[in-house]
């Protein structure tokens, strides 16, 4: 009898539980959201990207700053799993859309091409974020949503000054210039 009992406290503890965690999707803003599954969606882009710029990127800055992308975006997205689960959303596990769109391309480039784009790809993702994120961090709803922007905040502004600074090395801060012309028109010849 006494089985029984504890048996029918643990389901309800366990449906008590189960039904907070829905709650607290409920509740939480479509912005927030949003912005969880936006980065998770990116944060796992920056990983993967610097996965591949460790293995094809000729210069080694570039590689240098891909290691780095996958240390702190790790970790960001370690973070943000754990902050979605609470939350109860669900967040993507594979690259999708615009952002396996963006792997496929870097992955068929190499040496210096692949340096300028992956840096090119890094400026402009990262300006992206950092919006984003300060957006988040002042205007979004949720108070653990908002902590973890601002928290993250800064390192992605330290991401964005080191990708400005490691594109210009390689020939990736303006998509100006006479190698983005030659390389505009490689693409077109191709295609």
């Amino acid at each position: 009898m006494l089985q029984n009992v504890a048996k029918v406290l643990a389901v309800g503890v366990a449906l008590l539980f189960s039904s907070t965690l829905a709650i607290a999707a409920d509740k939480l803003s479509s912005g927030d959201q949003r912005f969880i599954k936006d980065a998770a969606a990116g944060g796992m882009l920056e990983v993967q990207l610097g996965k591949l710029a460790t293995e094809k990127a000729s210069s080694q800055q570039v590689k240098d700053f891909g290691k780095h992308m996958v240390t702190d975006h790790g970790k960001a997205n370690t973070e943000l799993k754990h902050l979605a689960s609470t939350k109860n959303v669900q967040i993507p596990t594979e690259l999708e859309g615009k952002q396996k769109s963006t792997y496929d391309r870097l992955a068929k480039l190499s040496g210096d091409r692949f340096d300028r784009e992956y840096m090119k790809t890094m400026i402009d993702d990262h300006k992206e974020d950092v919006d984003a994120f300060q957006k988040q961090a002042d205007k979004g709803n949720d108070a653990e949503v908002k902590s973890f922007a601002a928290k993250t905040l800064p390192t992605l502004k330290q991401h964005l000054e080191m990708a400005q600074s490691t594109g210009q090395q390689v020939g990736a801060a303006s998509e100006g210039g006479l190698k983005g012309f030659i390389d505009k028109t490689k693409d077109k010849i191709k295609h």
